[in-house]
Formats: structure tokens, C-alpha cells, sequence
């Protein structure tokens, strides 16, 4: 099995920066990528930024200039630097990974709990 957890959430002022961690863990014999995903009260999840294999990234525009997604030097960490926060960044933050496990050589999606961000003066 894999487990994929998220850390990092917590309370910032607006203008204030956070770093959310993703670790996952288990029977990985490799990823393909690993996203943020956000989802505010009231709305629907949205991609926030992904990084493929090969570190490709992407987006979404609400983020752009703002957020930073990165690997860790741990191979299956990945981190999402956020900075300039505002109060309609404040959502669930959950983090997504695309795997091919050990066992049957086949890639699965694997889902956080999710951890909250709240940017509130």
C-alpha cells in the first residue's frame, strides 16, 4: 500500500508565506507526479501545481509568481512553498500522487487527508 501525508497547514496573515510538505511512502517503485490540490468551503477542488518525473511544473493561474512546487531531497517529498498569501488562498490543501507500485507494476492515484490553510488577519 501507499500512504501520502501532508504537513505544513496553519494560520498566516495575509501577505505571509507557508511551506506544505507531501511525503509518500510504501510500496513505490516510482512516481509519475505529484499535485496540489486545493478545495475552499463552498467550491470545487482545484489543481494548484503539479511536478512530473522529469521536475516539469505547472500552475494554475492564481498561483502564478506566488507558489512554488519543488522536490525534496528525499525522492518521494515534495514541497509546496507558498508566498504573498491571500484570504482566497485559504482552503483544504491536499496533495495527490500518481505511483507505480511494486506489486503489480500498474499506476494508482493515492489521495492526503489534507491539511488547512487559513490566511486571515
Amino acid at each position: 500500500q501507499v500512504q501520502v501525508v501532508e504537513s505544513g497547514g496553519g494560520l498566516v496573515q495575509p501577505g505571509g508565506s507557508l511551506r506544505l510538505s507531501c511525503a509518500a511512502s510504501g510500496s513505490i517503485l516510482s512516481i509519475y507526479v505529484m499535485v496540489w490540490y486545493r478545495q475552499a468551503t463552498g467550491k470545487e477542488r482545484e489543481l494548484v501545481a503539479r511536478i512530473t518525473s522529469d521536475n516539469s511544473t505547472k500552475y494554475a493561474d492564481s498561483v502564478k509568481g506566488r507558489f512554488t512546487i519543488s522536490r525534496g531531497n528525499a525522492k518521494n517529498t515534495v514541497y509546496l512553498q507558498m508566498s504573498s498569501l491571500k484570504p482566497e488562498d485559504t482552503a483544504v490543501y491536499y496533495c495527490n500522487a500518481e505511483v507505480v507500485i511494486t506489486t503489480t507494476l500498474k499506476r494508482y492515484s493515492y489521495w492526503g487527508q489534507g491539511t488547512q490553510v487559513t490566511v486571515s488577519s
